[in-house]
């Protein structure tokens, strides 16, 4: 057969298709032509390229709308982590960090910021950007200019806009005066010319440079905000995502009715992160009850939820261990790695550090667990450290010591800090099924030697419509949904995330009684040796973008057909 007798250029043929939509799955062929879904029924034409997906689920790619490769999309190709779990769409600017606009003298404050903020090395970042930008438009080029196994879509960062704007003022978080304010919108109208799809910015106190010294954006003022989603409102596009402090610092209610008005008389649809607090495990219900009743009054208003335990990796060879308020312990990390961990197994050294460390606050070995392989994110209290030290009789301190020296001592330990108040996800389940949350959270990229959360969506589909054992579970339509139409919509990409004609071509084919997460595992990868935590699954038996296969069996096919996604471009399907 000829490429001029093919009708198409890829079939996907007699797959048990998910269709993004939340209706239940069928089988059918799925046919590709000029990297668009050209059909979606039984026996379709001949194609120049075939590939049997019989017994297999096929899915829409999935869009991950909380990342922050704002830095990795200019130096690499890979958008992995995420590309390993059927990520074909990420979205970067989330938090208001990132590295456009930028002017040379303030290089260093943004990452130094970024280093604080989202635990990414400086070396890495000076090492691996370029910096041949400035403004917001010519990033994206850049961007643009690197092919990638996945598509990028950004939105304008807050703290690099008003650092730009107002710069050594914008550190010391003054507020803006009507000329920054201009200055500002009419920025934020370029960026959207260029094909920004919307603005992410953060008022929580808690995210810091690398110094130690608040992100810009938390003493933004309402009219600053103003200023800028106004811009947007101009332009008739454009999202608004934000990180608060509702219920820490703020008046929660003063807070999320300076969002409804905003919301309001913009008309931008808006994002911002919801968890459950360990210390107030109740109060993200008022949250959710605010965001109900915004959206009964017609404000586009969700909370960005996430399906697992918020937390961290606690071990030798991440960013956080237990033991790094010993002096002892602290020494260690500068001898080569075979000779740290031998010293770490002797009685003597052991028995120093445990009696040099400050003890952990109360409850918080009660949220501390083994992280096993495959890793479970809903893992039995009665499997915490603090209840395993109990049955055998010794500190929990002591205990965790011990688990991380095995594997050679990379032995690692999870640390629930959020949704896992009760010891479940039942929270995470009562936020993921509310009609006015999106996923999210995952926060690829960053948090390199801390947390490996951009695995989400492997989870959404073992964990939560399979495997789960101790509360309700997802239909597996309902996960797709969540992972890809959903979330697209949320931000605007009104041309992917569902399989019908006319939609991208974006797809997963998968195993779904193989599919597993395996454990994560510390890489030194980034630029200068950096370290990161990244982590692969198995049932993955292909990814598609714009119907070309990016992976193949968990594993690179070499494809980059990636691009930046313009949001003034996208067009519905």
């Amino acid at each position: 057969m000829t490429e001029v007798d093919s009708a198409y250029d890829l079939v996907i043929r007699g797959g048990r298709i998910v269709d993004g939509t939340g209706s239940e799955p069928f089988v059918a062929d799925i046919a590709v032509r000029q990297g668009r879904i050209a059909a979606v029924g039984p026996d379709l034409g001949p194609s120049v390229e075939e590939f049997d997906a019989t017994g297999l689920l096929v899915t829409p790619g999935f869009v991950d709308i909380h990342t922050h490769y704002d830095g990795q999309v200019t130096w690499e190709n890979a958008l992995s982590p995420s590309s390993n779990h059927g990520v074909t769409t990420i979205v970067t600017g989330n938090c208001g960090v990132g590295f456009a606009p930028c002017r040379e003298q303030d290089h260093e404050e943004l990452v130094d910021l970024m280093a604080g903020v989202e635990d990414i090395p400086e070396v890495v970042m000076t090492e691996g950007l370029a910096w041949n930008w400035e403004t917001f438009p010519e990033y994206l080029d850049v961007v643009d200019s690197r092919p990638h196994d996945a598509d990028i879509a950004a939105m304008l960062p807050h703290s690099a806009l008003r650092v730009y704007v107002m710069g050594d003022r914008a550190v010391r978080r003054e507020p803006a005066n009507a000329d920054d304010i201009a200055q500002m919108a009419r920025l934020t109208t370029e960026a959207l010319e260029a094909g920004a799809i919307g603005f992410g910015t953060s008022r929580a106190i808690q995210q810091k440079s690398f110094a130690g010294v608040p992100i810009p954006t938390v003493g933004a003022g309402e009219d600053e905000l103003r200023g800028i989603l106004g811009a947007m409102a101009d332009k008739g596009s454009g999202v608004f995502q934000a990180l608060s402090d509702f219920d820490t610092f703020r008046d929660v209610a003063g807070e999320f009715g300076m969002f409804r008005r905003l919301v309001s008389e913009t008309g931008r649809p808006m994002s911002f992160t919801l968890n459950q607090k360990h210390d107030d495990p109740d109060g993200w219900r008022a949250l959710l009850d605010m965001t109900e009743q915004a959206n009964r009054d017609g404000l586009p208003i969700k909370g960005q939820v996430l399906g697992r335990p918020t937390g961290m990796l606690m071990g030798n060879d991440v960013s956080v261990s237990p033991f790094s308020t010993s002096p002892t312990y602290v020494a260690l990390a500068a001898l080569p790695w075979d000779a740290r961990i031998g010293q770490m197994r002797t009685p003597a050294v052991k028995d120093k550090i445990l009696a040099e460390c400050v003890p952990a606050k109360p409850g918080s070995w009660e949220r501390r667990f083994e992280l096993t392989d495959p890793p479970n994110y809903e893992p039995d209290p009665d499997r915490s450290i603090a209840a395993r030290a109990e049955a055998e009789g010794v500190e929990p301190a002591e205990l965790a010591y011990r688990i991380m020296l095995e594997n050679n001592g990379r032995g690692l330990i999870f640390a629930a800090v959020q949704n896992f108040a009760d010891g479940s996800l039942d929270a995470a389940y009562e936020m993921m099924v509310h009609p006015d949350t999106v996923l999210g959270l995952g926060d690829g990229g960053a948090h390199c030697g801390l947390i490996c959360d951009a695995s989400y969506p492997t989870s959404m589909l073992t964990l939560w419509t399979r495997d789960r054992t101790r509360g309700p579970k997802l239909t597996v339509p309902q996960a797709v949904r969540a992972l890809s139409s959903s979330t697209a919509e949320a931000v605007g990409l009104c041309d992917r995330g569902r399989i019908a004609p006319g939609y991208k071509a974006d797809l997963n084919v998968i195993d779904y009684d193989r599919l597993e997460l395996l454990a994560p595992r510390v890489v030194r990868d980034l630029p200068a040796g950096g370290r990161r935590v990244v982590q692969e699954a198995r049932g993955y038996v292909a990814t598609f973008v714009s119907g070309v296969a990016t992976r193949r069996d968990g594993r690179p096919t070499g494809a980059l057909p990636g691009r930046v996604v313009r949001g003034s471009q996208v067009q519905p399907a």
